[in-house]
């Protein structure tokens, strides 16, 4: 009551020398009862107690100014007034029910809202924030309430996996708060308030739960097959509770070392194990729901293959010692160490010994050292590569497993040359020759000799096998006859570009005069008309048949002996060569009757020797 809300002022146009006409009045024309104003100030006060803005945020005033000191012909103005009531925190937030119901799947996510609550505030702004909890109740661990920022909403959420079968329901006690209190209205009552949620768990079908989230299983490499390494276990939830089938996802076994029983969930060994190649196997075993099987669990087994001592050692690599010749007694040669592909748990302990008949050797003995390596000495010196070049030396390493495994490896022993300071300068075979006078040089040279005396000998027979071939004809071949060499044979019928046509031509014959050089003719003869040269691309067989053709009507052709030169003898004929140059000198030794089988080409050739054949008889 009475509190200050604003003040106004109005003014006036008429000179203040008129006395009180400019003297001005204030009062309230509408607003009452819940403002007053100060007739002379101005100033506008609440005129009730305790204004409530939820019941009305917004007053009209309307106010008058009245000069003349409000006498009567003074002049007056209005003007109005607008009020507004702030909010203050003066009201709690209330929910709008006392008990909420909710239900949800026992698989929901975790994490995912099953519910809203609201608690009203008549307050606005800051004053109507409110906070929620949980204060009470059996799932205080498995449900979560946040508020929701833009509509002010408790939203419920679950925080721990549910299970129908354990429990069905949850009873919560929710409380809403104001966040901003107004210390002036704690008087007014608790600025809280609360509700009760009751949540029903209804009953979803599950999957298989197994009895461990992962297994582990241990099993020795030498493990006999079929032999069982473990087993897992797995039930279904559900109030129905269906049987289990379990099977090993060959994606992580996909050598199918591993089987299972369907039934029990027993593990067993399918194939050999060695943990020198694999020392784990990770797999994944399915459970599946025989009523449903779309309800499957998976669970990881590893299984770690234990060691067995089935390897024995060996040397860490192939060892070569070099022995200087001028070594000393007791000098060490060679260090070398073992290595065993098992892994016994207290570590690898070698014990190296010779072989029984090497026990005595004059030449070399062995010493353990500490670090599980072994020494080899020489017993005495003037080792020399001309009596003995390489020594090999076998020994015997044995682990300490059970049972004990051992292995035999040969240590090969060169004798080498070196120089004063034990420096290896050459290990090779050279000293064996040096005793005989020649060095490898020397040899080099030697057979460098030998095989250029070879070379002299051979182009000396080539020289003179060429020497004896005759270099002119000799006389009984000489049949005084024109002769030309052809030294390119040609290809046969099929053959038309391998070689030049015009080589098979008579030089003397492209004008067509073919004159006898040996028999002068009695009859003279017009030459003929000569033809062109032929060209490279004409046939062979047509060539020649026009030449046999003109051979054949010539009235001057010859009825001795002459020579045609046919070069042209084709493919496979089976009359073989026609040249006379190899035959006999004497025609009496020649028979033409087979002239007349090798068809009409040469039955007139035949007709005219057999005349000469028959001339002579005579």
């Amino acid at each position: 009551l009475g509190t200050f809300v604003t003040k106004v002022t109005a003014t006036d146009a008429d000179d203040p020398v008129y006395g009180n006409s400019a003297k001005l009045v204030y009062s309230i024309l509408e607003g009452q009862p819940y403002f007053s104003i100060e007739p002379h100030t101005a100033i506008i006060k609440t005129a009730l107690p305790n204004m409530d803005r939820e019941a009305k945020e917004e007053y009209f005033v309307v106010i008058q100014a009245k000069d003349m000191g409000g006498h009567m012909g003074g002049l007056s103005g209005t003007t109005t007034v607008t009020i507004t009531l702030s909010d203050v925190n003066d009201n709690p937030p209330k929910f709008a029910q006392s008990l909420y119901h909710f239900s949800v799947m026992e698989d929901v996510a975790l994490g995912e809202p099953i519910g809203r609550v609201k608690a009203n505030d008549l307050d606005i702004g800051e004053n109507a924030k409110s906070s929620y909890d949980i204060i009470e109740g059996d799932g205080m661990d498995v449900f979560e309430i946040t508020t929701d920022a833009q509509s002010q909403d408790g939203i419920i959420r679950v925080r721990k996996p549910l299970d129908f079968e354990t429990k069905k329901s949850y009873t919560l006690k929710v409380e809403a708060a104001n966040i901003h209190i107004d210390p002036r209205f704690l008087s007014g009552g608790p600025f809280k308030d609360t509700a009760t949620v009751k949540i029903v768990v209804e009953d979803a079908d599950e999957p298989p739960v197994f009895s461990s989230p992962t297994y582990l299983l241990e099993v020795h490499e030498n493990a006999a097959l079929n032999s069982v390494l473990g087993q897992v276990t797995a039930h279904d939830p559900d109030v129905s509770s269906s049987p289990i089938r379990f099977s090993i996802d060959r994606h992580t076994d996909l050598e199918r070392q591993f089987n299972i029983n369907a039934e029990d969930g027993k593990i067993t060994l399918a194939t050999p194990l060695d943990r020198e190649t694999s020392t784990w196997h990770n797999i994944t075993i399915v459970a599946t729901e025989t009523r449903n099987h779309s309800q499957v669990s998976r669970v990881p087994v590893a299984i770690k293959v234990l060691d067995v001592n089935d390897n024995a050692p060996e040397f860490a690599s192939e060892h070569e010692a070099f022995l200087c010749e001028n070594g000393k007694p007791g000098q060490v040669i060679q260090i070398v160490s073992a290595v065993d592909k098992d892994d016994p748990k207290n570590g690898h302990y070698f014990l190296y010994s010779l072989l029984p008949e090497m026990v005595n050797n004059p030449n070399f003995t062995i010493k353990k050292n500490e670090d599980n390596t072994l020494s080899i000495l020489a017993k005495h010196s003037g080792f020399s590569r001309q009596k003995q070049e390489v020594y090999l030396l076998p020994i015997v390493i044995s682990d300490s497993g059970t049972p004990p495994m051992s292995s035999t490896g040969t240590l090969t022993i060169r004798v080498c040359g070196c120089s004063s300071d034990g420096t290896v300068q050459s290990c090779n075979a050279e000293a064996y020759v040096l005793p005989i006078g020649l060095s490898m040089g020397a040899l080099i040279a030697i057979l460098a000799c030998i095989i250029l005396l070879l070379v002299i000998v051979v182009l000396f027979v080539t020289l003179r096998r060429h020497k004896n071939e005759p270099l002119i004809i000799k006389d009984d071949e000489d049949v005084r006859e024109n002769i030309i060499r052809y030294d390119d044979e040609g290809g046969g019928e099929e053959d038309t570009e391998a070689f030049d046509i015009a080589t098979l031509q008579n030089p003397d014959g492209i004008n067509g005069f073919l004159p006898r050089k040996d028999i002068k003719p009695d009859l003279q003869f017009m030459p003929r008309q000569g033809l062109a040269p032929v060209p490279n691309g004409v046939d062979v067989d047509e060539f020649i048949n026009v030449r046999l053709h003109e051979a054949d009507n010539d009235p001057t052709a010859p009825p001795y002996d002459s020579i045609q030169i046919y070069g042209y003898e084709g493919k496979g004929s089976a009359a073989g060569s026609l040249s006379s140059l190899e035959s006999s000198t004497s025609d009496s030794d020649q028979n033409f009757d087979y002239l007349s089988e090798w068809g009409p080409r040469f039955k007139r050739l035949g007709e005219l020797y057999s005349v000469g054949e028959s001339d002579k008889e005579t």
